[in-house]
C-alpha cells in the first residue's frame, strides 16, 4: 500500500514528497499502526467547500477534510487539503507555509490513527501529537 499525492484544480508542487511519505509512514508506525492506502488531494477553497457541502453537509471553508477508511490497525483514507486555506492560516499565524502544510498533513494522518479534535481535551492532545510529529519530519 502507499501514500499518494494528487493536485486538483490548482497549480501546486509538493516539495520533498518522498521525504513526506517516509515521515507519514514513520509516524503511523510509532502509533503502532500499519500504513495502508492514504490519498492526499491538494486543492483550492472552492473544491474543498463543494466536498464539505456534499459529504458533510457543512457550508464552510476548511483547511482539511479527512475520510477514514481504516480497518483495525491498517490506516486507509482520503485527506483533502485546501492550499488556499493553508496559505491564509500560515499568514494569520505568522508561520512558514511549509510548516503549516506539514501540520495539516500530519493532522489528517493523526485523525486516521484515531485522534479526535472536537472537545477541548481532544484538541489539546491533537496539538501535542502534531508538535511531536513535526519534530520528526
Amino acid at each position: 500500500m502507499a501514500v499518494t499525492f494528487q493536485i486538483q484544480e490548482i497549480k501546486f508542487k509538493l516539495e520533498k514528497a518522498a521525504t513526506i511519505k517516509l515521515w507519514i509512514k514513520k509516524i503511523i508506525e510509532l502509533e503502532k499502526k500499519k500504513q495502508g492506502q492514504i490519498n492526499f488531494v491538494f486543492t483550492n477553497d472552492e473544491e474543498i467547500l463543494k466536498t464539505n457541502i456534499q459529504y458533510l453537509n457543512h457550508n464552510t471553508y476548511t483547511d482539511i477534510i479527512t475520510f477514514d477508511y481504516c480497518e483495525g490497525k491498517i490506516i486507509n483514507g482520503d485527506i483533502i487539503i485546501s492550499i488556499d486555506r493553508v496559505k491564509e492560516n500560515s499568514d494569520k499565524l505568522g508561520v512558514d507555509f511549509t510548516e503549516e502544510l506539514h501540520r495539516v498533513i500530519i493532522h489528517g494522518t493523526l485523525h486516521l490513527c484515531g485522534y479526535k479534535d472536537k472537545s477541548k481535551e481532544d484538541a489539546t492532545l491533537m496539538r501535542k501529537k502534531e508538535n511531536w510529529a513535526l519534530k520528526k519530519v
